[in-house]
């Protein structure tokens, strides 16, 4: 029998993130997850609402010896047999397992940057994220509980908790965040190692409340292109494809990147040469969801953290865009709340939050459980 919270998250995901309707083809696609009850959830669900479900079950050993051995017209096949796949269809879950986070660690940066640049940009970047309704979420397993320092048991309590907060409530508590970053045009950033300054003007902010990720909890926008300047030191480890990177600190002039620094330097300055964008922000975000307090290793939890923001070289989004094209799209986070070193974001000379707390009367909704 399946847990009630399985049926829950799965109605939470047809109803809310894909708002399914009759005769809509929805992809549900499975990595290394440990056993099938939401894939099987969500089949039922979906057929339930007149819907047609289409299942894809991936392994990231498997995927790992695809992208060893990448050459160009492997992933460009790779991309015109997904493409087409992704093409017919209106809806898009992703649920990510693993049975080890590392999996792709020893995949040489070239081979990864084929994938990037020849399958994920052209089916994900180009087809899913701007014609599908699309979610994307992590499946709660042993790996993903000891990376977040928790017994099995206690993360899936954490897990589903977390995932299906009342998005919402969480919706309405951002309107004033959202108000105020629209009109917004400088944003001074100060915390430990950090002094870093931008426009967000006449970019479109976007708030986040479980449509497209679950969990979920941010507001974006994203800088002007060319207008960052200073330091950032982010206080968060970050995994990205497969590498764990850690005090990841870097200069920007006039909105590049000009200098990077970290424990992997050799590779975080090649994954920021993979293209023009590299060096350039796509993104800037505030994390609201305060059920969500310490990293895990897991951008998808950690970019929400209550107290935290975003900031993110690469690829901006369409519906928050900035001019910035990128193959590489890397939320990196820093917390800003007493207990990370503490901070200050200003907007336009107004004090917006400090310490991970908002100080403006209209944002004070934000600040619950923190």
């Amino acid at each position: 029998m399946n847990d009630p919270r399985i049926d829950q998250l799965a109605n939470l995901l047809l109803d809310h993130s894909c708002k399914i309707t009759k005769n809509e083809k929805i992809l549900i696609e499975a990595f290394d997850l440990p056993e099938p009850n939401l894939v099987c959830a969500l089949v039922e669900g979906a057929a339930a609402r007149g819907a047609i479900p289409l299942v894809s079950t991936k392994n990231n050993a498997v995927l790992r010896s695809l992208y060893q051995t990448a050459t160009e017209e492997s992933m460009k096949a790779a991309a015109e047999f997904e493409g087409a796949r992704m093409h017919s269809c209106q809806a898009y879950v992703g649920i990510r397992g693993a049975a080890n986070s590392s999996q792709f660690a020893d995949v040489l940066h070239p081979q990864m940057d084929l994938y990037q640049t020849h399958w994920w940009k052209p089916v994900h970047g180009s087809i899913r994220v701007p014609d599908t309704k699309w979610v994307v979420l992590r499946y709660p397993t042993d790996s993903f509980a000891q990376a977040a320092n928790m017994s099995t048991a206690a993360f899936e309590d954490f897990y589903f908790d977390v995932c299906t907060a009342d998005y919402a409530a969480m919706g309405k508590a951002q309107e004033p965040l959202v108000a105020r970053m629209e009109a917004a045009d400088r944003v001074k950033i100060v915390a430990p190692g950090t002094e870093l300054e931008f426009s967000i003007k006449d970019i479109p902010v976007i708030p986040c409340h479980g449509e497209r990720n679950i969990p979920d909890g941010e507001v974006f926008t994203a800088p002007v292109r060319d207008s960052i300047n200073g330091v950032i030191r982010f206080n968060t480890q970050s995994r990205y494809q497969g590498t764990v990177f850690d005090n990841i600190e870097f200069e920007f002039k006039d909105g590049q990147i000009i200098r990077a620094d970290a424990s992997e330097k050799k590779k975080l300055n090649e994954i920021l040469d993979s293209d023009a964008g590299a060096r350039y922000c796509g993104e800037f975000a505030i994390g609201t969801n305060n059920r969500v307090r310490h990293p895990m290793l897991d951008t998808l939890f950690d970019e929400k953290i209550g107290g935290s923001f975003h900031l993110t070289p690469g690829q901006a989004y369409e519906d928050a865009y900035n001019d910035n094209d990128s193959r590489i799209h890397w939320d990196l986070v820093l917390i800003q709340r007493d207990d990370y070193g503490g901070g200050e974001i200003w907007f336009d000379g107004e004090l917006l939050r400090k310490d991970g707390l908002f100080v403006p009367a209209d944002l004070q909704a934000l600040n619950a459980g923190l």
